[in-house]
């Protein structure tokens, strides 16, 4: 039988984690024993400052883990539910981190690995899986969120270069990131293309100019850019080769999704139990508010709802695994688990009542965050339209045109 405490500090009441292997315990262990030592005691100040706390990148570099999926070049070659449980420890600690190596590791060096040539891959991915560099992955654009197909970044062909011209937006590591992959729409062809831009002795190419986004309440610690890109040459050689159509964009997503799935999962984790420490020790009339019917009911559903979301993300690594996963079951998975984190979130502040508030109790940081995750990689109204067509065959992403 689980002791009470033993359920705080390990929210799994299905005893799923009993069916990892011992490599994935130690990939679990480590990654949480990273969170405790080098995120948690420094997250707080740089959230309240806005402000990337890049004194933790040595320590992240020591575990080996950046990368995730991309085989060799010094990435580890992590397996669907070697990659879940990533995020997953990531989002309990904070989400800033988790968007930070999963724009860096998944979407730029994932974008490097499966479209660029070896040449490319050998240039570019042992310096990020050494985080000798840091990247960036730029897709979306002020006018295109769900819908990124139609971005209008555009590509010129200038004999041995590229001119690009365009405006990207909410682009993760973007102000700062030394190789940033974008996309932009071939003007011969129409088609997107994929290429890479780099600074040079630190500074970037002229004409491409990031700004940070100010003023964000979520995910304040990761440094996202608005981008305008004016006239920017860039080499054919940084075209990267396979990258020649949206449906080639659609590879790397697919390779990362659910990633933000088991991120909410980890969100949802870590409000459960600080709501639960907390009111073990909270008092209010003359006992500790875990002694409440009310409060217990509360628990008991937070909990319920982990559970929940833990099954579906075990679920989906093991369908993306077999090969058998499609669109709206990833939707699906990503529409639940962002709804579910997000409750818990709220329940778990309400819990707390005004203490909910203070950055000192973590929960407000996790809730803020929730909101970020339940916009980015879809919104639920778009996930949940992907999963409305799967069941009626019938689909809402309608062009309406202006009469």
């Amino acid at each position: 039988m689980l002791e009470t405490n033993d359920l705080i500090d390990h929210p799994d009441f299905f005893m799923l984690d009993s069916e990892l292997s011992e490599q994935e315990i130690a990939l679990r262990d480590k990654i949480r024993q990273f969170g405790i030592d080098h995120v948690r005691p420094v997250i707080n100040d740089h959230w309240e400052r806005a402000e990337f706390p890049y004194e933790i990148l040595p320590a992240l570099k020591e575990l080996g883990i950046v990368g995730s999926f991309v085989q060799g070049y010094g990435a580890p070659g992590f397996s669907r539910r070697e990659a879940g449980l990533l995020s997953r420890e990531l989002g309990r600690i904070d989400g800033s981190v988790c968007t930070f190596l999963g724009v860096h590791a998944n979407l730029c060096m994932g974008s490097i690995y499966l479209l660029g040539n070896e040449e490319q891959r050998q240039r570019w991915l042992p310096d990020l899986a050494a985080l000798e560099k840091t990247g960036a992955f730029a897709l979306t654009e002020p006018n295109h969120g769900s819908d990124s197909v139609a971005l209008e970044t555009s590509a010129r062909r200038d004999g041995d270069s590229w001119i690009l011209n365009g405006h990207k937006r909410w682009i993760g590591n973007g102000y700062a990131a030394d190789v940033t992959v974008v996309y932009a729409r071939d003007e011969a062809d129409g088609e997107v293309k994929a290429f890479v831009i780099e600074k040079d002795n630190g500074e970037f190419p002229t004409g491409y100019e990031p700004v940070v986004i100010e003023g964000k309440v979520g995910k304040r610690s990761i440094l996202q850019a608005d981008i305008t890109i004016d006239n920017v040459r860039v080499s054919n050689d940084n075209q990267l080769e396979f990258g020649q159509s949206f449906k080639d964009v659609n590879r790397v997503l697919q390779a990362t999704r659910g990633g933000a799935s088991w991120e909410a999962l980890g969100h949802g984790m870590a409000a459960f139990e600080h709501a639960a420490r907390y009111a073990l020790n909270r008092e209010q009339f003359g006992a500790p508010i875990a002694h409440y019917q009310l409060v217990q009911e509360k628990l008991a559903t937070m909990l319920s709802d982990v559970t929940t979301m833990q099954l579906m993300c075990k679920r989906l690594a093991e369908l993306q695994t077999l090969g058998e996963d499609n669109q709206a079951i990833a939707s699906m998975v990503k529409m639940v688990t962002s709804r579910k984190a997000l409750a818990i979130c709220r329940e778990a502040r309400d819990m707390m009542g005004g203490n909910g508030l203070l950055l000192e109790n973590h929960v407000a940081r996790h809730l803020t965050d929730m909101e970020v995750i339940s916009t980015y990689e879809g919104t639920d109204s778009m996930q949940a339209l992907i999963v409305g067509r799967a069941i009626t065959g019938k689909s809402a992403f309608t062009t309406h045109r202006r009469s």
